[in-house]
């Protein structure tokens, strides 16, 4: 089995423990904590976010990059690591104790409860697992606090007034997943004392990529800051309800780009080219995904919501049909982004990419979240991901068949529209919900199947790249 399809089912394995979680957990806890309770943890937990942000900077890309160039080398990688780390680490105190100072300032005890999340910020080192493509020792770890986060929700939060232990499993849970990797990073790369200059030749190229991580924090983050104080928590909690759903489609499409990041960029390094066929496989992978599984929930969702979340969040629904095509333009710029973007060091282009998103996104908030609520923010969130996915793909025209790779999208996109208006308004005259949901999801994966039949049979040549995406895997050979 190829690294990259180990790689990529390792990833997706974490992805899907993602998503299995929250379907567990999100009916049980917006019926104790209800939309208030979730909305002030999501609230602090946001504000906690922005520090994070400015701890991690952009390691998450310029990092997992790097240390994909790097590995070859013991040494290179000793000097590269211990020189970022150095950098994250000083970050990470400076920034720790600005939070604290801004607890003082709120009062809010909610906030304190988020010093934790700051601690792993300053301890993670994920970035350097996944340029080390080191996916299976992170999935085992996410594995093992996932579930046990998991039975402790169950065990301990029975009620209203148990937010603050919620939230003391949340932040600790993610303080434990990072501390766990770092007995394996001390035993196996060397301790190296950076100068210095060592230091400093890793923070312009960070900054470069931090604003993009900025920028889009603007518009994945910004906006429950912007619900909180300009409405309340309650429309806090629907909108960040609504978004655990747009983490079903992106779990999967994500868990490919984490993946591809560091394998394009180490085979620029070796070999100087792309393989534009790796890309076109991952786009018509992702696309199918993103289609199928959007379109899907999409037409569900006035069965799934009052099932799922319990009474009184019939706003989810239209949350949904809001966020959820976002997620199409997400995964085609996903794909262009993680795959030739940034394996290119077009780090300006992509820069460029999320400050006009976050502009969109920021003004459309400001526009309608007085008006609208958590609705006002759903479109905002929209309209920045499609700004987004437009430039990237205008950056890369010249050097990437786009128009052939729409039109090859455009079937599966098609197959998911036609599954939705089907199904959306469709009654069985069935009055229990979970009948409802199950005969909607039949008759939509018959529709989508049979759609799916006739566009493989029209275009044979893409069924392989179609299937689980097995020429990526496979290093684009079948």
């Amino acid at each position: 089995m190829s690294s990259i399809k180990k790689n990529f089912l390792y990833n997706t394995a974490y992805q899907l423990l993602t998503l299995i979680i929250p379907m567990i957990t999100t009916p049980y806890l917006s019926r104790v904590l209800g939309a208030e309770g979730i909305g002030s943890y999501s609230y602090a937990h946001s504000v906690a976010n922005y520090f994070v942000i400015f701890i991690l900077l952009g390691l998450a890309n310029y990092g997992n990059r790097t240390a994909a160039k790097a590995k070859s080398d013991k040494m290179s990688l000793s000097k590269m690591f211990w020189s970022m780390y150095t950098m994250q680490f000083v970050l990470g105190l400076v920034l720790t104790a600005g939070y604290f100072v801004y607890c003082l300032w709120t009062a809010d005890t909610m906030a304190y409860f988020m010093l934790p999340y700051l601690v792993s910020g300053m301890l993670d080192i994920t970035w350097l697992y996944y340029g080390l493509e080191e996916f299976k020792k992170i999935t085992v770890r996410n594995f093992t606090v996932k579930l046990t986060t998991t039975l402790a929700i169950f065990c301990l939060v029975r009620q209203a007034s148990d937010l603050l232990i919620y939230a003391i499993i949340m932040t600790f849970s993610l303080l434990v997943s990072q501390a766990v990797l770092w007995p394996y990073v001390l035993k196996t790369i060397p301790y190296y004392k950076p100068s210095f200059q060592e230091v400093r030749v890793h923070i312009k190229p960070n900054l470069v990529l931090f604003l993009t991580v900025l920028a889009v924090s603007l518009f994945k983050v910004m906006d429950k800051i912007m619900l909180g104080l300009i409405t309340d928590k309650v429309q806090v909690g629907y909108y960040e309800l609504s978004e655990k759903i747009i983490s079903i489609p992106v779990a999967l499409i994500t868990s490919l780009g984490t993946v591809m990041l560091p394998r394009m960029s180490h085979m620029l390094s070796v070999h100087d080219k792309t393989d534009t066929k790796i890309i076109y496989n991952s786009l018509i992978f992702a696309m199918f995904v993103s289609s199928s599984l959007c379109f899907g929930i999409m037409g569900v969702s006035e069965s799934f919501v009052p099932l799922f979340y319990g009474e009184g969040y019939d706003i989810c629904v239209t949350l949904y049909l809001l966020l959820l095509p976002s997620c199409l333009f997400l995964a085609f710029a996903n794909v262009i982004r993680t795959q030739y973007l940034l394996p290119h060091q077009m780090d300006k282009a992509y820069v460029i990419s999320g400050f006009l998103g976050a502009g969109v996104n920021l003004t459309v908030n400001f526009l309608l979240i007085p008006s609208m609520g958590a609705v006002g923010a759903a479109i905002g969130t929209l309209a920045a991901e499609i700004v987004v996915c437009l430039y990237q793909c205008g950056q890369v025209r010249k050097y990437l068949p786009i128009r052939h790779y729409l039109v090859k999208s455009l079937p599966l996109v098609t197959a998911g529209i036609m599954m939705c208006l089907v199904i959306f308004r469709l009654d069985f005259g069935i009055k229990n919900l979970f009948l409802q949901l199950i005969m909607k999801v039949l008759v939509g994966a018959t529709v989508y199947i049979g759609l799916m039949v006739c566009f493989l049979w029209a275009y044979r040549k893409v069924r392989k790249q179609l299937f689980f995406g097995i020429k990526i895997m496979n290093g684009g050979r079948i």
